[in-house]
């Protein structure tokens, strides 16, 4: 506890070689306090959020309809479809069925197909003013765009139930008597489509979207199931078949059970099929590009953490949105999955979404043969900006990671990974229902491997800041007892961004000793505008180049609350080395700078010194300043004296020492 501070007296004694930098001006305390986090780690939990948590872009309005796409605009067929048994949730009274559907009062079931083209297309009060459209103009820099053109609706010729219980782990399981569940709505639909609409204009549309009455399972599965009903004989007829020959459970593709009507429900896919509940179409319209799922199954034993999680469309990102993946059962769908989460690196660069020169990419080779880069990363979701880095690729060529059993250890990736990735999230755009902001490092395989080397399907592992279980409370069940978020479940990312500074809550670091990188987050920065970027190091662990490294201290002066939060002592710290020299290419004008590792200690009866960040990067030539956090508590000697340390991570015989004398 901070109770007695500085006064505005220092007297400085740089200890450096000569010729170093000036001695600083005095530094006023930032806001907060000198001692608080300069990025502290806040995770905003997905059950938590609601609409106020959406922040736009800066300087963008990609929901804005008369903003033309300038490579395509994706025109997809909506056809909609019901069954004999199974109306639209949206035709029936306000909240009449057994779900609780519809949210809103309902519309007339000639309406259905231009009313939930209009949900995707147009920006309204009922969507929030955000549109799949949107999405994808944020993400590929307004290359590709998004329209629906309704159609229907049309009957299916079997009940629901014949074409959903032969989903993934029920192979016709619960199938009432006289029928045959082994239906498939394209095959009963598409032609009927096609017929009525003429080949040639079925053939004009890049996708076709079957939007079905009812639900997908995957929205409704868990929440009428294991969280409503204690047991499989706990479900009640109300929820079960229309034959009572059966129980009133199912198999459901990841659990033991769910209720018959949960189970009963048609599974999305990437057909692209879904359901009313549905808010993971932008999901699905990703895999028109030639991607696919990143994402795992937390349910089953033997547990595999998730790739990448809240953080990416193609994983559970889909499911971000107001409420979390609990609230995905409502229709309309505006609540959890309404908005996934952005694209990643990976993504954009196999698709090309992305401009080189927002794409800087180094080696391992190349670090080690000419130095360390230092570079601002902007976020992924920001106006794209000429020569600004959104990303950035580390090309391993092969990983030399020790091998590990993904049977065995849920935190395996497994093998195959060839780069590493580097991306800044904020929560901005199709981000803003992301849990965290920071920087995201990512292992990735090549374009052409996406198979399930970490026991499910992945291309992309996140690096885990917090790798630990985030022990929460994922459901109640109904006689009480609690359910933990298992150790695959994809939230238990929420808190693994990498943050700056210490004691943020997460790492600023993180060391690969096998293939020989160390990656480190030095700094953040945010403009008038609100939008966020990192500054980021990485440096071989094999070779740091053949430029001569210097580094130089000037003495600290103070400023700021000396009336009980503390306050700063400013270093001056120069880079007195050369840049490197023979480097050529892009990557040359990143590598002319250095990283410094500092640390801070204090003398004197009841004084206390720590440093906010414990990096500093400056240019070859080039200065920067270093603050630190400096307290006396009560009953202090009434003078102390603080010596900061800066020594190059490129070469640690490169030291500086500065020292600042304190009276209170």
């Amino acid at each position: 506890m901070v109770t007695a501070a500085l006064a505005a007296l220092v007297v400085g004694n740089a200890v450096a070689s000569p010729g170093g930098p000036a001695g600083p001006a005095p530094a006023a305390a930032r806001t907060g306090g000198p001692f608080a986090p300069v990025d502290p780690q806040h995770p905003e939990d997905q059950q938590d959020m609601t609409w106020s948590d959406y922040r736009k872009a800066p300087g963008t309005d990609w929901a804005d309809p008369a903003v033309k796409p300038t490579r395509k605009k994706l025109r997809i067929a909506l056809v909609a479809i019901d069954f004999p048994q199974q109306p639209f949730v949206m035709t029936l009274p306000k909240q009449s069925d057994p779900f609780g559907n519809p949210r809103i009062d309902p519309v007339g079931r000639g309406d259905i197909a231009q009313f939930y083209a209009d949900f995707y297309n147009k920006p309204s009060a009922l969507n929030h003013g955000h549109t799949v459209n949107e999405y994808w103009m944020e993400q590929t820099n307004g290359r590709i765009g998004v329209e629906f053109v309704p159609f229907g609706p049309y009957e299916a010729p079997r009940p629901s139930y014949e074409y959903g219980l032969n989903d993934i782990g029920q192979q016709g399981t619960g199938c009432p008597n006289g029928h045959t569940c082994d239906g498939s709505i394209e095959q009963d639909i598409d032609p009927v489509w096609e017929k009525e609409v003429g080949a040639e204009q079925a053939k004009s549309f890049d996708r076709v979207m079957r939007i079905y009455a009812g639900y997908d399972e995957t929205s409704v599965w868990q929440e009428f199931g294991e969280m409503k009903f204690r047991t499989p004989d706990d479900v009640p007829d109300a929820w079960g078949p229309p034959d009572p020959s059966l129980p009133n459970a199912v198999r459901s593709r990841y659990t033991g059970f769910t209720s018959w009507l949960a189970g009963s429900q048609l599974w999305g896919d990437s057909g692209i099929r879904q359901g009313e509940s549905s808010g993971t179409i932008t999901h699905e319209i990703t895999h028109t590009f030639g991607i696919g799922d990143n994402n795992n199954n937390p349910y089953a034993e033997p547990y595999h953490r998730a790739g990448t999680g809240p953080f990416d469309v193609l994983d559970r990102g889909s499911f971000n949105g107001p409420g979390g993946p609990h609230n995905r059962w409502e229709v309309p769908a505006t609540e959890g999955a309404s908005m996934p989460a952005g694209q990643t690196v990976r993504t954009k660069t196999k698709l090309g979404f992305i401009d080189d020169d927002q794409l800087l990419t180094l080696s391992p080779r190349s670090l080690a043969d000419h130095g360390l880069a230092v570079f601002d990363v902007r976020a992924r979701s920001a106006k794209v900006e000429k020569d600004a880095i959104q990303g950035v690729r580390v090309d391993l060529g092969e990983d030399r990671t020790p091998a590990c059993d993904v049977d065995k250890d849920p935190l395996c990736p497994g093998p195959g990974f060839t780069d590493y990735t580097v991306e800044t999230v904020q929560r901005i755009g199709a981000d803003s229902f992301t849990p965290d902001h920071g920087v995201m490092l990512t292992k990735n395989k090549p374009f052409d491997d996406e198979g399930d080397s970490c026991g499910y399907l992945c291309f992309s592992w996140m690096i885990d800041a917090n790798p630990q279980d985030i022990h929460k409370v994922d459901f109640t069940r109904p006689d009480g007892t609690k359910v933990m978020r298992s150790i695959g479940d994809y939230r238990q990312l929420n808190d693994g961004l990498f943050h700056a500074g210490t004691r943020s809550g997460s790492a600023y670091e993180y060391t690969d000793k096998a293939n020989g990188l160390q990656f480190s987050v030095i700094g953040l920065k945010k403009t008038a505008a609100g939008e966020l970027s990192y500054t980021v190091a990485v440096r071989s662990l094999d070779g740091s180049g053949p430029q001569a490294r210097g580094v130089a201290l000037t003495g600290g002066a103070a400023g700021g609350d000396a009336g009980g939060k503390g306050a700063v002592c400013t270093f001056g710290l120069a880079n007195t080395g050369h840049g490197p020299s023979g480097a050529q290419g892009r990557a040359a004008s990143y590598q002319n700078a250095d990283v410094y590792r500092l640390t801070a200690a204090a003398r004197g009866r009841g004084w206390r010194a720590e440093l906010p960040s414990a990096l500093a990067t400056a240019q070859a030539g080039g200065r920067t300043t270093v603050d630190v956090a400096v307290a006396a508590d009560r009953g202090a000697a009434r003078t102390g004296q603080v010596t900061l340390t800066a020594r190059s991570e490129s070469d640690p015989h490169r030291t500086a020492r500065a020292t600042c004398t304190v009276r209170r």
